[in-house]
């Protein structure tokens, strides 16, 4: 079946970086279009971005337009998300999933903005 870790969360000061990653197995995932969706305390699933399969399309949510970057390796199967210029209202669990709804993913990854 479907299998989705990510890593690379963590505290980050207001203004910083990180890059998650996501490793997928057990679906053809150079075929399938990705998407990124996080959970912020005590709300529900938003969609942050969508790369299609080929990485040729992607679609940003418009808090994040500017600062986050989606992409992928299909020969590593692994998606990306470069995420610059972090807020405080970017802390949340994020999720790779492989529906823009975020119903199939990962066990998500913590990212805390915090000074």
């Amino acid at each position: 079946g479907v299998h989705l870790v990510e890593s690379g969360g963590g505290l980050v000061q207001p203004g910083g970086s990180l890059r998650l990653s996501c490793a997928a197995s057990g679906f053809p995932f150079s075929r399938q279009a990705m998407t990124w969706v996080r959970q912020a305390p005590g709300k529900g699933l938003e969609r942050v971005s969508t790369i299609s399969s080929d990485g040729g399309s992607t679609y940003y949510t418009g808090s994040v337009v500017g600062r986050f970057t989606i992409s992928r390796d299909n020969a590593k199967n692994t998606l990306y998300l470069q995420m610059n210029s972090l807020k405080a209202q970017d802390t949340a669990v994020y999720y790779c999933a492989t529906d823009s709804a975020g119903e199939t993913r990962g066990q998500g990854t913590q990212v805390t903005v915090s000074s």
